[in-house]
C-alpha cells in the first residue's frame, strides 16, 4: 500500500512539475513559421472534423509530409477551439504531460526502480530542448507520435509477458498510428530490440536468441520500410539534391551534430527554433566528433555486460536520430531541438541507472541514497528553470525569432520572419532592415523576395515590389503562390494582361489555388470575358467556400447566362454569409424573371432596410404592387 501510496504521489508530482514548467504556453500565441501550413491557412483544418476532411487528411501532403493523424488532431481542436491558440496549446500540453506518464509508468513496469524511472520521466518532462515539440502547435506531430511509441512500449511489455496474437496485432497498430503521426518513429523495432537486452534482459534469460528477437519483429520492420518509402517519396520537393549539399558536408554537419545534441542535452543553452545549415564543416571538427562517437560507441559495448544500460541508452539516442540527423537532407537545418524528443530519453536512461550504481559502489547506505536524491532534485530544479524560461520564448513570432537571432550566428530565416512579423504589425522601417539583412546573407532566397515584394505592396510601394517579386517567380518558377503574388502587383500597377499570363500559369501550377482562380476570373471579368470568369469563380468556390466575396458576382454572371436556378443558389448563399443590399436585390430581380414577385418583394424590402437609398429596389417593389 505504501509502494502505491508512493508512485501515485510520484506520478501526480510529475504532473504538476510539468504544468508548472509549461505554463507559458497556454497563453502562447500563434507562430508565422509552419503554423499557418497546418493550422492558421489552413481551410481544411479549420473545417473541423468533417467527412470531406477526414478523406483530404488521408491524401494530403502538408510540409511535405503524409502524416493524417496528425491533420486529424488539429482538424478535432480547430471542431473545439476555433482559432484559438491557447485550446491548440492546450492540446499538446495534454500529450506531453500524458507521455511523461506513460514514461514513467513503462520504465517502473520494465524494471521495477520507481525512483529512477521517476528521474528519467522527470528529465523527460522539463527538459528545455523539448519544449519546441510541446510549444509549437506545427510540431503536434512530435507529441503525438510519441504517444503511440509510449503505448506500444507498454504493448509490447505486455506482449512479452502474454504471447498472443492480440497483444502483438495490438504493438503493430499502436507502431502504425505512431508513424501516421510522425515517421520519425520508424527506430521503433530497433527501440524494442534494445530493450530486449535491457532491462528485460531476453537473451541474458535464454527467453530467445539473437535471431528469433529479429524474426518477431518483420512486421514492424516492413511497417518501417514502407513508412520510409512514403516518406521519402512526400518530401521529394524539399530533399536537397548533391549538389547543392554534398555528400561530405552532410557526413560532417551529422558528426557534428550528433555532438552537438550531447552537449545540449547536458548543457541545454543558447537554444533556437532554427540553427542554419552551415556552408561548410571544417574537416577537423568532424573528425574529431568522429573520434568521440566512436569512442563513446566502444565504451559503451566494451561495459555491455556488466553495464547493458549503457550501451542501450547511448545507441537508444544514436539509432533514434538517424532519420534526422542528416544524411537525407530535408529543408536548411543544420539540426533542430524538437528532433532529441524521444531519442534523449536513451541518454537519461544512462545517466539515472548510472549514477545510481555509482552511489551504490560507495556503499553509503540512507546517507547515499539521500545525496543521490538530493542531486536528483537538484538537476530536475534547474532543468525546470531552464524550460520555464524557454517555453517564456514562444509567446509570440517576435520573441520566438528574435530570441533566435541572439543565440545563433547567420540565422537568415530568423530574421526573414522577424521581418514577417514585423510587416503584420505595421512596423515598416524595422520589417525592410530585417529583409535587407536576410538577403545581404542569402541574396537568392526566393520566399525572401516574396515576402518583401509583398510588403512593399501592401505599403502603397508596388513598383519596388515587382523586382523582387520577379526574382522570385524567377528563382522558383514552380511556386504557385509567388506567380500570384507578381500578378497582384502587376495589376496594381495597370498591366493587367501580363497578371493574367501570370495568374494563368499559377493555376496550371496549382489547379486547386483558390485565390488565383478568383483574381483570374476578375481580370478576365474586366475584359468582358464573362464566360471564361464564371468557370474560374466556380472552380474558386469549389476549392474553397469560404470565399464570401465571391458568391455575389458568380451568381451574377450566372444569371446573366440564364442559370437562374444557380444563380439564386449562390445568392442565397451570399445572403447567408455576408447580406449585402445590392445581394438582396439582385436575387429579388433574379426571383422575379424566375416568376416568384412574392419573394422578390421580400428582398427587394430587406435591401431597403439594408440600404433606404437604394432607388431601384424602391422602384422595383412599387411595380409589383
Amino acid at each position: 500500500m505504501r509502494s502505491r501510496s508512493a508512485w501515485l504521489l510520484l506520478g501526480l508530482g510529475l504532473v504538476l512539475l510539468t504544468l508548472a514548467v509549461y505554463r507559458p504556453v497556454l497563453t502562447a500565441d500563434f507562430i508565422n513559421f509552419d503554423d499557418g501550413l497546418y493550422v492558421t491557412g489552413n481551410r481544411h483544418v479549420q473545417e473541423g472534423l468533417t467527412w470531406q476532411g477526414f478523406l483530404w487528411a488521408w491524401q494530403a501532403n502538408v510540409a511535405s509530409n503524409w502524416h493524417p493523424l496528425t491533420m486529424l488532431s488539429h482538424m478535432l481542436d480547430c471542431e473545439i477551439y476555433g482559432l484559438n491558440a491557447h485550446g491548440h496549446h492546450l492540446t499538446s500540453l495534454l500529450f506531453h504531460l500524458a507521455n511523461v506518464w506513460l514514461l514513467f509508468e513503462v520504465l517502473r513496469r520494465m524494471t521495477g526502480a520507481v525512483g529512477r524511472s521517476a528521474w528519467v520521466a522527470a528529465l523527460f518532462a522539463v527538459h528545455p530542448m523539448h519544449v519546441e515539440s510541446v510549444a509549437w502547435v506545427a510540431e503536434r506531430k512530435d507529441v503525438l507520435s510519441g504517444f503511440f511509441f509510449f503505448l506500444a512500449l507498454a504493448a509490447y511489455l505486455g506482449w512479452v509477458r502474454e504471447r498472443s496474437p492480440r497483444r502483438y496485432l495490438l504493438v503493430v497498430l499502436l507502431f502504425a498510428c505512431g508513424l501516421l503521426a510522425k515517421p520519425m518513429v520508424v527506430t521503433l523495432p530497433f527501440i524494442l530490440l534494445l530493450i530486449d537486452i535491457w532491462p528485460l534482459g531476453r537473451l541474458r534469460l535464454g527467453e530467445a536468441g539473437p535471431g528469433s528477437l529479429l524474426l518477431e519483429k518483420i512486421p514492424l520492420f516492413a511497417l518501417s520500410v514502407a513508412s520510409s518509402a512514403v516518406t521519402v517519396y512526400a518530401q521529394q520537393g524539399s530533399l536537397a539534391t548533391l549538389q547543392a549539399v554534398s555528400a561530405g558536408r552532410r557526413v560532417g554537419n551529422a558528426l557534428v551534430s550528433y555532438v552537438v545534441y550531447l552537449e545540449k542535452t547536458f548543457w541545454p543553452v543558447k537554444l533556437a527554433v532554427f540553427y542554419p545549415l552551415p556552408p561548410s564543416v571544417p574537416l577537423w571538427k568532424a573528425l574529431a566528433a568522429g573520434a568521440l562517437l566512436v569512442a563513446i560507441t566502444g565504451l559503451a559495448l566494451w561495459r555491455v555486460r556488466r553495464q547493458p544500460y549503457l550501451a542501450v541508452g547511448w545507441l537508444w539516442f544514436v539509432g533514434m536520430l538517424v532519420p534526422v540527423i542528416g544524411f537525407v537532407q530535408v529543408g536548411r537545418q543544420a539540426m533542430a531541438d524538437r528532433y532529441t524528443y524521444l531519442p534523449s530519453i536513451g541518454l537519461f536512461l544512462a545517466v539515472a541507472w548510472g549514477v545510481a550504481e555509482l552511489l551504490a559502489g560507495f556503499r553509503m547506505g540512507r546517507a547515499g541514497r539521500a545525496v543521490g536524491a538530493a542531486g536528483a532534485l537538484a538537476v530536475v530544479a534547474a532543468l525546470s528553470i531552464a524550460g520555464h524560461r524557454q517555453a517564456a520564448m514562444w509567446k509570440d513570432s517576435l520573441t520566438l525569432f528574435r530570441h533566435a537571432l541572439a543565440v545563433t550566428d547567420n540565422n537568415y530565416l530568423a530574421h526573414l520572419n522577424v521581418a514577417v512579423a514585423l510587416t503584420n504589425k505595421g512596423d515598416q522601417k524595422g520589417a525592410i532592415e530585417e529583409f535587407h539583412e536576410v538577403l545581404r546573407l542569402q541574396p537568392n532566397l526566393a520566399e525572401a523576395h516574396a515576402a518583401l515584394a509583398t510588403g512593399l505592396q501592401k505599403w502603397g510601394r508596388p513598383a519596388e515590389a515587382l523586382p523582387h517579386a520577379q526574382k522570385a517567380v524567377q528563382m522558383k518558377p514552380d511556386r504557385a503562390h509567388f506567380r500570384q503574388t507578381l500578378a497582384s502587383i502587376l495589376e496594381d500597377l495597370g498591366r493587367k494582361g501580363e497578371a493574367i499570363v501570370q495568374l494563368r500559369k499559377a493555376v496550371e501550377l496549382s489547379p486547386r489555388l483558390a485565390g488565383a482562380h478568383y483574381g483570374l476570373g476578375q481580370l478576365l471579368q474586366e475584359q468582358g470575358r464573362t464566360d471564361e470568369a464564371l468557370q474560374h469563380y466556380l472552380v474558386a468556390l469549389e476549392v474553397n467556400p469560404e470565399l464570401a466575396d465571391l458568391y455575389s458576382p458568380a451568381a451574377t454572371l450566372l444569371a446573366k447566362k440564364g442559370d437562374l436556378v444557380r444563380a439564386v443558389a449562390l445568392y442565397e448563399e451570399s445572403i447567408r454569409r455576408r447580406p449585402t443590399a445590392l445581394t438582396h436585390f439582385n436575387l429579388g430581380v433574379t426571383l422575379e424573371r424566375m416568376g416568384r414577385p412574392a419573394e422578390a418583394r421580400q428582398h427587394y424590402r430587406r435591401a431597403l432596410v439594408l440600404d433606404p437609398g437604394l432607388e431601384p429596389a424602391r422602384q422595383r417593389l412599387g411595380a409589383l404592387r
